[in-house]
């Protein structure tokens, strides 16, 4: 079957399936979040966002896919849309300052429905202290659900021999209430928008082998509240409003870039109690992840009551065969949200092969210019980092990246002014926004490849893809200009230095 037709096909299925189209036809796909055109080009203006409290949810925080568990029943869109690969992978970062520890839950669920794939799968890692990790799958994904419009999702591996009888809690219950998920439940875990409850019984994910009986034996247990403090800027998507096509894939989303935990967690028989802990969200989905990539994430610097820095690059695929390797980096402080990626400005990248991720943005493009500074750094010798698995197109969930919680992290933020025409923009005289935030708990990682050398970049778009991405802020810009003049006029000096004139 010819390449073009292939594509075409798959564009004219993510249009069709996009909720503009959903919502102009009167159906809802549910694979997509409901929402119309005005609202998900409002949702990814760029750094020009105004200095207000950032609010806490964000685009795509519901699945993105139909579950094949029962409660859901049959579905002719699963049969129609699930034919090709689709994983889609749930991340959170749990930081405890004053152990020095760091917990991260990964939830992947792979080609569910689909009776076709070998690949099927539902998992749960849990990486913690020592690089010690624990893995639990089950090849059977009916046992899996998901909400389709906000963060919900869970899965019961094995219920207790005890349990309530199933026809009140059982293989067609997806949400319990505390009290009956911990009456019922001997073996899964249920997260819902703040609530993270986990009682796993996997293996040594060191070990090959992620099912019943191929590696040693480990337990693990977390109960705990989250309070959102900043979701991703002003409500927005992570990657652009181009997010919501499926064209462009693996897709991610930041859905929490700071909040602060309260509960308990047990590992390795030992209990951590903690209140007011960091903690950090993200998601993925599509066909697999990127062929390469490199992430580093933190928001827990010393002498800092919120800032949280995200940082990440990679190769993907784009229509008609070709790849391009993007990258960002953003910045949440005192609520605050600065946005460094292509379509505001620049972002280069110099990271190692394991040891120095160091990121640099300047974002100019809108009417809050910056310029951003990031540096984590490891021994390689003293930390190698733990290997762990991620899901791939052609095989599944295979050891693909490699990670750390204890780089240390060096920060700083200048905001920018115009400095004429000959020079552009200058950072502002004076203090840096943030200067050298230090932090010894950096989140760092990387995966794919191959990683023979050091890789050096800068991100870019191609001139039709970073003139839609632009649409939003051009939006913005021109309904300010529409402002009484006394409203409009910082606005409107801003743009006279953007001119230059």
């Amino acid at each position: 079957m010819p390449s073009s037709f292939i594509l075409g096909k798959r564009f004219i299925l993510a249009f069709l399936r996009s909720s503009t189209v959903a919502c102009f036809f009167g159906v809802s796909f549910q694979s997509h979040q409901t929402t119309d055109a005005r609202s998900f080009l409002h949702l990814s203006v760029g750094a020009d966002d105004e200095p207000t409290t950032v609010p806490k949810s964000t685009p795509h925080s519901g699945r993105h896919f139909l579950p094949s568990h029962p409660a859901f029943g049959p579905s002719w869109r699963r049969r129609l849309f699930r034919r090709r690969r689709f994983m889609e992978g749930w991340y959170y970062r749990l930081t405890l300052p004053v152990e020095k520890v760091s917990f991260a839950i990964i939830i992947s669920i792979e080609d569910p429905g689909n009776t076709r794939s070998d690949l099927r799968l539902a998992c749960i890692q849990v990486i913690g202290p020592e690089d010690t990790y624990l893995v639990q799958a089950d090849k059977d994904d009916t046992k899996f659900w998901a909400l389709k419009d906000v963060q919900g999702l869970g899965c019961t591996f094995s219920y207790k021999s005890d349990a309530i009888a199933l026809d009140k809690i059982g293989k067609a219950t997806t949400v319990m209430s505390r009290d009956d998920w911990e009456k019922s439940v001997k073996s899964g875990f249920q997260i819902m928008p703040t609530t993270f409850i986990g009682r796993l019984e996997g293996y040594d994910g060191t070990e090959n082998g992620a099912l019943e009986g191929q590696a040693k034996s480990m337990t693990c247990e977390f109960d705990f509240e989250v309070e959102p403090v900043c979701g991703w800027g002003n409500s927005k998507s992570t990657a652009g409003w181009l997010s919501h096509f499926s064209v462009f894939e693996p897709h991610w989303q930041v859905t929490m870039a700071d909040g602060n935990a309260t509960g308990r967690f047990v590992w390795q028989n030992k209990t951590y109690e903690f209140r007011d802990a960091k903690f950090y969200a993200e998601k993925n989905w599509g066909a697999g992840l990127a062929s390469k990539w490199y992430w580093t994430q933190c928001n827990s610097f010393e002498g800092y009551e919120q800032l949280s820095v995200t940082a990440g690059g990679g190769t993907r695929g784009i229509p008609f065969g070709g790849k391009e390797s993007l990258g960002m980096v953003c910045v949440h402080y005192n609520r605050q949200f600065f946005e460094a990626v292509p379509w505001t400005g620049t972002m280069s990248w110099n990271v190692t092969t394991w040891g120095s991720w160091v990121m640099q943005g300047k974002a100019t493009y809108g009417d809050r210019p910056f310029e951003v500074l990031v540096s984590y750094q490891v021994d390689p010798l003293k930390t190698p980092g733990l290997v762990f698995r991620a899901p791939l197109p052609g095989e599944g969930m295979v050891y693909f990246c490699r990670d750390t919680f204890e780089a240390n992290v060096t920060l700083t933020v200048w905001e920018l002014e115009w400095g004429g025409k000959k020079i552009g923009y200058v950072r502002k005289q004076g203090s840096p926004l943030v200067d050298h935030a230090f932090s010894q708990q950096g989140g760092a990682e990387v995966g794919g490849g191959p990683w023979w050398s050091t890789w050096t970049a800068t991100s870019e778009l191609s001139k039709p893809v970073l003139a839609l991405l632009r649409i939003p802020v051009w939006m913005k810009s021109r309904g300010r200009k529409l402002l009484p003049s006394g409203r409009n006029q910082k606005v409107n000096g801003q743009h006279h230095r953007q001119t230059g004139s």
